[in-house]
């Protein structure tokens, strides 16, 4: 897909989902995002500064093992950055209320 043919967010989104329909992919990226947030209370409450340029390394490295090994793709993170992050925090929300599934196949509308 290029980028000529997303203009929004809710357009990006499904084509996100279609990206990750691997469950191994699915349970890496909710892994690298809950340890991302972990990570970043931590850093909050000790008051590092410097530390915080490890945070993405934590989410990413997860979530491109998924894309590399299981899903066999490029990582949408490489031409829409702030819409790939949008949708990884979007996707553990969803899977934490029981919205989206780690198997894609069971997703809830």
């Amino acid at each position: 897909m290029s980028s000529k043919e997303i203009k929004t967010f809710e357009e990006f989104y499904p084509y996100y989902l279609s990206e990750h329909q691997h469950t191994t992919s699915r349970v890496l990226h909710f892994t690298g995002t809950l340890l991302f947030f972990i990570a970043l209370g931590i850093a909050i409450y000790f008051g590092w500064t410097w530390q915080w340029v490890f945070l993405p390394v934590i989410g990413y490295g997860f979530a491109w093992v998924g894309h590399f090994f299981f899903e066999k793709n490029k990582p949408a993170t490489f031409q829409y950055p702030l819409w790939s992050l949008r949708s990884d925090f979007k996707l553990f929300f969803e899977i934490l209320r029981g919205k989206k599934a780690f198997h894609a196949e069971k997703d809830h509308q």
